[in-house]
């Protein structure tokens, strides 16, 4: 998942209630927002705790819409290449939500672009909170060994991600770390097709998974 960013622009600040897609992302009204600093556990993706796997991306994901349930106020002034809004989001009580999710270890410190939560990090590490109680693989060495490996089998190896045309007619795109991909099949016939990122698959048109 590429997280490269746009040159910086005016701060921008929006507030109101919170729809959590995934651990690192909401979106407040129609604007899409990447929590800065983090890098949480995939939807999808295993973890491993007292010698058994369980669903870590489904845990982050949970936590956060628990953590937002109340509301955000946030602010950024940077796009990704998904246009997210790459913003520092607050409770409405005033709590970092990045902090919190670190903190807690439903996500990691994404050192990769920011420094901002290794203090947190190393707090989650030692206390053993979350994810920290087992062993995990970082959210972004999973992503790349699955898109190395979906990158094998498909027709195009820079182009493994899958657009889907499901039976209402809605066009899903799946990621290789979607927790959905390796059942998904494309049927070009269909109109179903292969996208090289997901900036790609959205801009024409498919959706991310809905969770």
């Amino acid at each position: 998942m590429m997280m490269m960013m746009s040159s910086p622009l005016a701060a921008l600040e929006l507030s109101g209630p919170a729809l959590v897609t995934d651990g690192d992302t909401i979106a407040v009204g129609a604007q899409k927002m990447r929590l800065y600093g983090i890098d949480a556990f995939e939807d999808g993706q295993d973890c491993k705790r007292k010698g058994r796997f369980y669903d870590c991306g489904a845990d982050s994901e949970n936590a956060l819409r628990i953590l937002v349930r109340g509301g955000v106020s946030c602010v950024g002034s940077q796009f990704d290449t998904y246009d997210r809004l790459i913003a520092t989001c607050r409770t409405m009580s005033g709590e970092d939500v990045s902090a919190m999710m670190v903190r807690a270890g439903h996500a990691l410190a994404y050192r990769k672009y920011s420094s901002a939560y290794v203090a947190e990090e190393d707090d989650a590490k030692l206390a053993r909170r979350g994810a920290w109680a087992g062993t995990f693989t970082a959210p972004w060495a999973f992503r790349a060994a699955r898109w190395s490996d979906a990158g094998s089998l498909a027709p195009d190896p820079a182009c493994p991600i899958k657009g889907n045309i499901n039976l209402k007619g809605d066009r899903i795109y799946h990621a290789p770390w979607s927790r959905y991909y390796n059942r998904t099949k494309i049927n070009t016939a269909k109109g179903e097709r292969w996208f090289c990122d997901e900036g790609e698959a959205q801009a024409a048109g498919w959706l991310a998974p809905h969770r």
